[in-house]
């Protein structure tokens, strides 16, 4: 194992994380925002929506992210409209987590009982009294676990970024690799560093996932 080739590079590393991290944070408080919005139209069945809804959901989740990017950083711009690689990343991260978190939230609000929307309006609430107060903080403890593993997919995913050239942490391994043909030095911050980013994510939303059930059933 050179050492010195791995404690040379870490800077580039630590800067490629940070692109990583910042791609993917955009990108998933979007895809929460589409997902939350979408799962809704469909809950309260909005007409002329659903339909959309529906369409796009399964476009996003069955499509891959590597066609998505292509078409967004080489398609779009036949059309004259010029998107900078990282523009594209988060617009493609954030299509497709949105499919995915609008699957993760309609499973929640459909665990919602119908009576508590019953209870909500004969204590006078409105519409969005009723999905702030009553529906979407019981549906978001059920979605939970849905959520924090879009979250981590949705950060693995960012590896597939360097066809549009972002130097995130799979560019820069590839870069190194064939560069200095040092495979297994390379490999092996690149495995930390994605375990440095992903393992924090998962212990954090499995500490929420525990403390939502403690609330909701005392255990």
């Amino acid at each position: 194992m050179n050492w010195a080739f791995i404690v040379k590079f870490l800077p580039n590393f630590g800067e490629a994380t940070l692109l990583t991290l910042k791609l993917a944070a955009l990108g998933i408080v979007l895809s929460i925002l589409v997902g939350a919005l979408c799962s809704l139209a469909l809950y309260f069945k909005v007409k002329g929506l659903r339909v959309v809804v529906r369409a796009y959901i399964e476009l996003s989740r069955n499509t891959p992210l590597l066609i998505q990017l292509f078409f967004l950083y080489y398609g779009v711009p036949k059309l004259g409209i010029l998107l900078s690689s990282e523009l594209c990343a988060i617009i493609g991260l954030t299509f497709l987590g949105g499919g995915y978190m609008a699957e993760a939230f309609r499973g929640g609000l459909e665990s919602v009982s119908r009576a508590q929307l019953e209870s909500g309006l004969s204590i006078g609430l409105n519409t969005f009294q009723m999905v702030r107060f009553v529906i979407f903080p019981q549906a978001l403890s059920v979605a939970v676990p849905a959520l924090g593993a879009n979250c981590i997919f949705l950060i693995k995913e960012t590896s597939v970024m360097s066809i549009i050239a972002i130097q995130d942490l799979m560019s820069l391994t590839k870069e190194l690799i064939g560069m200095y043909y040092n495979t297994w030095e390379t490999l092996g911050v690149l495995v930390v560093c994605y375990l440095l980013v992903l393992l924090p994510v998962s212990a954090l939303f499995l500490a929420v996932e525990r403390r939502l059930r403690y609330a909701e059933f005392g255990v």
